[in-house]
């Protein structure tokens, strides 16, 4: 019986007439899952995409948790602007012009006419020497010459109608001439009484008082120094004379005189000499510049700072010098990034300028942003607080703080 069982089974299964029970129910499942709603799928997606979310989120949160803060720093944008080529030398003042006031005639001080150490104009008097004796021998001078005109007229006529010889009338014409030129000296010696100014100046402490005689011989009765315009000496080195010399003669040459503690404006003046050998010993060559001095605030004798002006830089790139850093790899900036991260820039600094600037020859580029203070605290690739950069007026002012400049920088 159980034989016929299985051959019966075997047969149904050889003749596709009727299956297992447990392929069915494989089926019946796989349908099942193919009914399965679209929500669900769209379920699925949205809660994987949570948690991929969270995910990341958690691990940028620790990733941030482990970055230092920003540094503050202070920053200034990379300018440009026309700035000079210079050499700052050190130099004094002398006077434009030194007249040391003598007597031409001898006698005696009747009056002194200006104070001293006062500003006096040309042909102010000074002094008056006893006008007396002179003013006598001009009279004398002066009648002896008209006589002589009267004279000279009469043997005019006379030689006219040939009633003298030629040489009585040569003798007149001698005598008058003589007696004019008498005249002339004697109105000379009469004009020196009254001493007068020569120049423009500051005159000095007189030398003698009423009442003294004086004469040629006696000396220099006061000095007067003509102090507008006023000279500026100063030297130039050996070494920088190639660079002079690539420059001199041109346009832009300047004399610029500043007082060390800034208290007056620096004074642009014009090159008026510069020798033609080097000093033996020294080295140096000397030079000299004609500088305004209306206010006569530079005195002769006085020391003075140079600016030697020998051209003008055009468009030069220039950053506050404290961007300005110094590592073993030699001058670098810190650059500001979009994102606020720094990236250090080697640079080729130039000449410091005025206002605390320094051009920059390489390695950045107008309107770039560099960092001026914080730079202790910083490496490449550090993030930063950037605040304005404010210069600072330093305590004991130097040639920067001699005229005034932009204090701020964007």
């Amino acid at each position: 019986m159980k034989a016929n069982t299985a051959l019966s089974h075997h047969k149904t299964l050889d003749h596709g007439v009727s299956e297992p029970p447990m392929r069915s129910q494989t089926k019946r499942v796989g349908r099942a899952n193919r009914r399965m709603p679209k929500w669900a799928y769209l379920l699925f997606i949205l809660l994987a995409g949570f948690v991929t979310y969270r995910i990341v989120q958690q691990r940028a949160m620790e990733v941030k948790a482990t970055q230092p803060p920003a540094r503050p720093a202070s920053v200034a944008r990379v300018i440009t602007k026309n700035v000079p080529v210079y050499l700052d030398e050190i130099g004094t003042c002398a006077a434009y012009e030194t007249v040391q006031v003598q007597a031409q005639v001898s006698g005696v001080i009747m009056a002194r006419h200006f104070q001293d150490g006062s500003d006096v104009k040309k042909g102010d008097l000074l002094f008056t020497i006893d006008p007396r004796p002179y003013k006598a021998a001009l009279d004398q001078a002066k009648a002896q010459a008209a006589l002589d005109q009267v004279t000279l007229k009469r043997q005019e006529d006379l030689r006219t109608r040939n009633v003298i010889a030629q040489q009585e009338y040569d003798t007149a014409v001698a005598n008058a001439q003589k007696s004019q030129a008498a005249a002339e000296a004697a109105q000379v010696n009469y004009d020196y009484c009254f001493i007068k100014s020569p120049i423009n100046g500051r005159i000095g402490l007189r030398n003698v008082d009423v009442g003294n005689l004086v004469g040629p011989s006696t000396g220099a009765l006061v000095t007067i120094q003509g102090l507008d315009p006023i000279y500026t000496d100063f030297t130039v080195a050996e070494n920088d004379l190639p660079l002079v010399r690539k420059y001199l003669g041109g346009p832009n040459v300047k004399v610029e005189t500043y007082l060390a503690d800034g208290s007056i404006t620096p004074r642009m003046g014009d090159l008026y000499f510069i020798d033609n050998a080097v000093q033996p010993g020294s080295g140096t060559v000397r030079a000299r510049g004609v500088t305004p001095n209306l206010d006569r605030a530079l005195w002769p004798s006085e020391f003075v700072r140079v600016r030697f002006v020998l051209d003008t830089l055009k468009d030069a790139t220039l950053v506050p010098s404290q961007a300005v850093q110094v590592s073993q790899g030699g001058p670098f900036v810190f650059v500001v990034k979009a994102d606020n991260t720094v990236e250090l820039r080697p640079v080729t600094p130039g000449q410091r300028q005025q206002g605390d600037l320094t051009v920059i020859e390489s390695g950045v580029k107008p309107d770039e942003t560099v960092v001026v203070t914080g730079q202790l605290a910083l490496s490449p690739g550090a993030k930063i607080a950037p605040q304005r950069y404010t210069a600072q007026t330093p305590a004991t002012p130097d040639r920067s703080a001699a005229s005034k400049s932009a204090s701020s920088y964007e």
